[in-house]
């Protein structure tokens, strides 16, 4: 029988959505079998560095069951050291000009690349067992005995947790050959790593295919597990196409150095595990010669561009994530104002969607009133005045509604439109603006509430053509004058 501490059962992948049950499974048969009150410890450290069992946020027991084995879930643990980003990390840039902490830019703005600041954090666990003492020649009970760790797998790998989770739909996989086994979900869809694997997609469950109007901002985001250079993200291509098909301009081959960062220290802390990249017009229009050329002639409009990421920029070079296609919206002949969305999705990302048909905004006012006198109560002479006197409103505090419309979408956009319904964070985007590199930029993102509450799924097969309605409520109240 074993006299350590052991692993038996781990997370299937070191990356690890928080939204999910995350098991470990230990054992220590002979204390199991030969001792008193046994139980099982487990000392968490999260740390935005290399934890090395320095930092340690909580210690948890729990007994064995049945089979001898000690079961921990520490989602409940985890998941609230992981939140979203909302500002671009120190390093990135906007317009050219760099974030810092007294120059801040909203994440959807970037140029380029910008890495997290708060959706990955490093975990790793040290296992213990506990028993009761001894007994002495008087019968009293010693201390418990804490039996530190020496087996082979007692020690947990460090995982890097992020800002994510699980749909109950979503596949789990089980592998107990290993040792220890594994349980959770396989998250290798993601690695932007190997060679040429179509399946390989960035952290959204968006189409690959996905439309944006000319000034439209927005992010995609990936994992950097790897190491390797060579394995890993290396550059970013974007060509450009007319509304035939035809390529125009000259690409853009963007290297995946995020700033004033090298390649060497890509891999090294855990803010360059989680990277966004700004990929949408806007987004280019900040910083591309070559596609505000293709605005200045009129040519992008109508067409699209393709995004292929490399793992090198060699000839021999791999496509490390299957190819995203944003199509560019023409102008709106109907004069509908085009309202675009952002929201937090299932991996922690930004998924977008712009909403081009008619749209209705609606102002609410809610206000307290007071009763005023007619006339001079605190003079020398009493007189009227005409716009005294009455029910007057003291403040009135007003909400906007928007109430907007899809055109036609494919049953692709419903993962999507499912995980807007239920995200916790959603934002109205502004588009691209001649600003000064120094501006606020507080006039780009607005906090909203999804207001619809319900969302039937549309088919293809049920309903042919598909569109949706959403409501959105500002979340700041606009504040009149107090009288």
């Amino acid at each position: 029988m074993s006299a350590t501490t052991d692993i038996n059962q781990t997370p299937l992948s070191p990356q690890l959505p928080v939204g999910q049950e995350i098991i470990f499974a230990v054992a220590n048969q002979t204390a199991v079998a030969n001792q008193l009150r046994v139980k099982f410890i487990a000392q968490v450290y999260i740390s935005s560095t290399m934890p090395n069992l320095g930092q340690l946020v909580g210690t948890f027991k729990t007994t064995p069951n049945n089979a001898g084995v000690g079961m921990f879930d520490f989602s409940n643990v985890v998941e609230s050291h992981v939140k979203a980003d909302n500002l671009a990390y120190n390093v990135s840039k906007y317009k050219g000009v760099f974030t810092t902490d007294n120059n801040r830019h909203p994440l959807h703005l970037i140029d380029k690349f910008s890495l997290n600041a708060n959706a990955v954090k490093y975990m790793n666990i040290r296992f213990a067992v506990e028993y009761l003492g001894a007994t002495d020649s008087e019968g009293n009970q010693d201390n418990n005995i804490v039996r530190e760790q020496v087996g082979t797998h007692s020690y947990s790998e460090i995982y890097t947790i992020f800002n994510g989770y699980l749909k109950y739909t979503d596949h789990l996989e089980e592998n107990y050959s290993s040792v220890p086994a594994g349980f959770g979900y396989d998250l290798t869809t993601f690695y932007p790593t190997g060679a040429v694997i179509a399946s390989k997609k960035f952290l959204t469950n968006s189409p690959v295919n996905l439309y944006a109007n000319l000034e439209d901002y927005g992010t995609l985001a990936f994992l950097t597990p790897s190491s390797s250079v060579a394995s890993d993200v290396n550059t970013i291509t974007f060509t450009y196409y007319d509304s035939t098909g035809t390529p125009i301009g000259t690409p853009d081959i963007v290297d995946r150095d995020y700033g004033s960062g090298a390649y060497s220290n890509w891999d090294a802390g855990v803010k360059k595990q989680l990277v966004y990249f700004g990929c949408y017009p806007g987004n280019l229009q900040n910083w591309s010669t070559n596609f505000q050329a293709l605005v200045t002639a009129g040519t992008i409009e109508g067409g699209y561009y393709r995004i292929q990421v490399k793992d090198s920029t060699t000839p021999i070079a791999f496509q490390s994530v299957k190819t995203y296609t944003i199509n560019v919206n023409c102008p709106n002949t109907k004069g509908y104002e085009s309202i675009r969305l952002t929201w937090l999705n299932q991996w922690g990302a930004w998924d977008y969607y712009t909403f081009t048909k008619k749209s209705v905004k609606s102002i609410s006012t809610q206000g307290s009133t007071y009763n005023q006198l007619g006339g001079t109560w605190n003079e020398s002479r009493y007189r009227i005045d005409s716009f005294k006197g009455g029910k007057k409103a003291f403040r009135v505090n007003a909400t906007e509604k928007i109430t907007m419309n899809t055109g036609f979408v494919i049953e692709d956009d419903t993962v999507m439109f499912e995980e807007l319904i239920n995200s916790p964070e959603v934002y109205i985007l502004e588009g691209y603006q001649t600003d000064g590199t120094q501006a606020a930029l507080n006039q780009y993102v607005t906090p909203a509430r999804l207001t619809t509450s319900s969302f039937t799924r549309k088919t293809v097969a049920n309903d042919r053509l598909m569109q949706y309605t959403f409501e959105v409520e500002k979340s700041k109240t606009l504040r009149t004058q107090a009288v």
